[in-house]
């Protein structure tokens, strides 16, 4: 079975920004398949219409399924991976300049993403390949937030130099070590 990867991204952006079409490219020519669609609402986003939608665009989750998520995609994987059965298993997912908590003041438009504590056992029952990315210098979500991500998913944080918040307003439009480290995980 082809291997999918869903590649989300965060709040005000779109599948065309950045790394994506570079990374949605590389992988295609591996022989994924990759979706990497515009969230609802992006300037505006609510935890249950993005969930809600993430879960329309996978329809039935495997071990052959993996996600990448940028920014506030994090935290939408982690709540979908919140909803999934005990059955169902998913290959893996990569958190690009992550976070999943409340960033505070001047970030109120993502409360709703943080009414209730990430259930950090489920998610582990339903992916036991975790990788966390953040570069030293993010202007957005400081590191600290990265770490504790790893720290919650109990695995390690790659740190990069250089790479910002990873966004096209950054200059980024290529990100070699996302598709190493997913290209790792999908082994």
């Amino acid at each position: 079975m082809k291997k999918r990867t869903f590649v989300i991204h965060g709040w005000e952006g779109y599948p065309e920004e950045g790394w994506r079409p570079w990374f949605k490219s590389e992988l295609e020519k591996r022989g994924f398949r990759v979706l990497v669609p515009a969230m609802p609402d992006t300037m505006h986003p609510k935890m249950k219409a993005w969930v809600d939608y993430l879960a329309k665009i996978v329809g039935s989750p495997d071990e052959n399924s993996f996600f990448v998520g940028h920014s506030l995609g994090c935290i939408v994987i982690l709540r979908y991976l919140e909803t999934l059965k005990e059955s169902q298993k998913i290959g893996g997912a990569i958190f690009v300049a992550g976070f999943a908590g409340d960033l505070g003041e001047g970030f109120e438009e993502l409360s709703s993403f943080f009414g209730t504590p990430v259930d950090w056992k489920r998610i582990k029952e339903v992916c036991d390949k975790f990788v966390i990315i953040h570069s030293d210098d993010d202007q957005w979500v400081p590191l600290k937030f990265g770490e504790e991500l790893a720290k919650s998913l109990k695995t390690n944080i790659t740190k990069v130099h250089g790479m910002k918040h990873f966004s096209g307003d950054d200059g980024i439009t290529k990100a070699p070590i996302i598709l190493e480290k997913l290209l790792e995980i999908a082994k």
